[in-house]
């Protein structure tokens, strides 16, 4: 609640009404003239207040938050009609406006963009007199003396949602992508139709370094780089683009210290170290683990993100879209196996590039400034601010993104079935090595490649909020701009572009919880399974889990998320620090053993949810959170019980560097 106190001092209230003791809380009012207040919008966590003066003359518009207090943003156009505010989508106030910009005594429907500050008219509206107004449904609704002035008519006026259809070039565009993929997967299916395990999970561990590399990239990129990162970018700043400064560091430690030493094991399964370092119990309590959450988490947003922005902008029907990328990357990766998965994420990076690009080029050319204008509007607006030194433990700090980007690229790169299985299909140790170099290579440019759209973005809808559409997402900012603004048959090659993001993640993920739920269950329950049988398996299980990921999707398309990325994290964080914990313990430790690592990962588990509860960390913290616990309380309760016996071969210190046998 704001407005004035008697004495004319403006004043903010507010209550939590979830709450059984329910007391207002008084904040300070804004600062200025204290006015009239006109409106008051709550948009995510902003707060919206329009204040007129005394006599009439101008009008204001003010932004309170918790952390941050009063800011003073962009007057309205004209006089905010009273009560007639409301909040749309995830960044826009919607309001009526008398005498705005080239008005005639008509009213008019403005939106107001909380990220650019920029105003925008949506049409004159016909009304007479306002009684009063109130936001409902998708616009304001206001009462008005009826045409006999003796009653009261009621007028609801609504924004209507634009889609921008993609003409026939760019669905022949999409189209010839998809077709490109199954074909891909025919391929190396009519080639190697007699396929053995090691040539279905692993492509018989002859893939080149520098393609096993470059899939490393694509299959971790997925659609979160390439909408919910540009998102980030045009709502916020660079500060998330530290970690991936740090991670192309940490990768290369990651190069040099943990892929020589897994990859001369030899594993089809990552988890397998877990048994041979610790216990059969643990290997199959992480297998299980990863098995969820790349289903319930990972493929479930990766398939979700796109086809939602995608359908919100270009009216094609989210289940379809959902289904056309789900259903063509089943049948690619079941027919190829990791060969299919590898070369297609090879042809899907210059899709996605390429796109990219080409969005870039577009967007300085039609700026009137050009880059000089691009650059100008994004340094006055710290919108490529990459540093915060604050002691904040709730924000992505430069100490927040340090800390954890080098616990989770070190610490968990080695129990991430996904990457790792790019890393053992080279042919030799050296090869795999050489193969996370080029991944990090790519990393970083890459990754400023994406930050620069979203940049782009803001710079862009700043000089013309009239193109934005108030009803949308933030994470479908890049989508609308693609379907809206480019050319035809290019509109088409960033659509593939973003399903060759999802499409290239989604085939790795089915092709590691194959391997993995083959591996470390199918072949420890049925004893002697033949080679046919196990494959059979491997090919239903492809094609279940995919089914299982698109109906999450569709599940997960009926809330509104603020932020997929913010998601991601917290998912990811939640699920899976623990075992992480345990291969650090396996590799660096060599006093750890199965008794302590299982104590580590429970108390982990239970740390680090009581932390999520709590609610009082970012949801970046909880990743290393987890593996920090985890190795804190499984190294010391490893002392409880006896030292583990041979060590050869597990760990990286010099004693135990003589190899054992190969193990499958």
């Amino acid at each position: 609640v704001a407005g004035t106190t008697a004495s004319g001092v403006p004043q903010l209230f507010a209550i939590d009404v979830m709450t059984d003791q329910q007391e207002w809380i008084v904040y300070a009012g804004w600062p200025g003239y204290p006015g009239s207040v006109r409106s008051v919008v709550a948009q995510n966590s902003d707060l919206l207040v329009t204040v007129a003066d005394a006599a009439g003359t101008g009008e204001r518009m003010l932004q309170w938050k918790l952390e941050q207090g009063w800011t003073e943003r962009s007057a309205p156009p004209g006089r905010i009609v009273e009560g007639t505010g409301r909040a749309v989508g995830q960044g826009h106030a919607l309001y009526l406006v008398a005498g705005g910009p080239g008005s005639s005594s008509k009213l008019q429907m403005m939106s107001f963009h909380t990220i650019t500050g920029s105003w925008a008219s949506h049409g004159e509206v016909d009304a007479t007199a306002i009684r009063f107004g109130v936001g409902w449904k998708g616009g304001v609704l206001w009462a008005q003396p009826d045409s006999r002035g003796i009653g009261t008519d009621f007028v609801l006026t609504e924004l209507e949602s634009g889609k921008a259809k993609p003409e026939v070039l760019d669905w022949a565009v999409i189209a010839v992508y998809l077709l490109g993929m199954v074909g891909i997967g025919l391929y190396f299916y009519r080639r190697d139709a007699q396929k053995s395990e090691a040539e279905f999970f692993l492509g018989g561990r002859s893939i080149p370094f520098w393609a096993a590399g470059i899939s490393l990239y694509v299959s971790n990129a997925s659609s979160i780089s390439y909408i919910a990162v540009p998102a980030k970018a045009f709502s916020t700043n660079w500060q998330y683009l530290l970690g991936n400064m740090i991670n192309a560091f940490a990768i290369m430690l990651v190069a040099v210290w943990v892929v020589p030493l897994l990859r001369r094991l030899d594993l089809m399964s990552i988890f397998h170290y877990l048994e041979t370092r610790f216990h059969p119990s643990i290997r199959v309590l992480s297998s299980a683990l990863f098995i969820v959450g790349q289903l319930a988490g990972r493929m479930t947003i990766i398939l979700f993100l796109p086809s939602l922005a995608i359908s919100a902008v270009t009216g094609f029907d989210i289940a379809s879209s959902i289904l056309v990328m789900g259903v063509v990357t089943i049948i690619y990766t079941v027919m190829g196996g990791m060969k299919a998965v590898i070369w297609t994420d090879f042809l899907q990076l210059f899709v996605m590039f390429g796109g990219t690009i080409l969005t870039l080029v577009y967007i300085m050319l039609s700026l009137d400034g050009g880059t000089a204008e691009f650059l100008t509007s994004a340094m006055s607006e710290s919108k490529m601010t990459m540093v915060d030194w604050s002691f904040d433990p709730t924000q992505a700090t430069v100490w927040v993104l340090t800390f954890v980007v080098l616990f989770d690229t070190v610490l968990t790169f080695p129990k991430d079935q996904v990457l790792m299985q790019r890393v053992l299909s080279t042919k030799s140790a050296k090869q795999a090595s050489r193969s996370v170099w080029v991944y990090a290579i790519i990393v970083l440019p890459a990754s400023i490649m994406f930050y620069l759209i979203g940049t782009a973005l803001y710079v862009f809808y700043q000089s013309h909020p009239e193109r934005m559409d108030p009803s949308l997402t933030i994470d479908a900012t890049f989508p609308l701009f693609i379907a809206a603004e480019l050319p035809v048959g290019i509109t088409g090659l960033l659509i593939a572009g973003i399903f060759a993001a999802s499409m290239s993640t989604l085939s790795s993920i089915l092709n590691s919880v194959a391997t993995v739920s083959t591996v470390d269950f199918y072949e420890k329950i049925v004893r002697n399974p033949k080679p046919k049988s196990s494959m059979r398996f491997a090919e239903i299980v492809t094609v279940v889990a995919g089914l299982i990921g698109v109906g999450l999707a569709l599940l997960l398309s009926r809330y509104e998320i603020e932020s997929v990325l913010d998601l991601a994290l917290e998912l990811w964080g939640l699920v899976g620090g623990g075992f992480a914990g345990a291969y650090t313990l396996g590799m660096f430790t060599r006093r750890s053993n199965w008794q302590g690592v299982i104590i580590g990962v429970a108390v982990s588990i239970i740390v680090t949810l009581f932390i999520w509860s709590m609610d009082i960390l970012h949801p970046f913290f909880y990743l290393p959170l987890s593996i920090f616990v985890c190795i804190v309380a499984g190294y010391t309760a490893s002392w409880l019980f006896p030292p583990p016996g041979s060590l050869e071969g597990l760990t990286t210190y010099k004693q135990d560097t003589v190899v054992r046998p190969p193990v499958i």
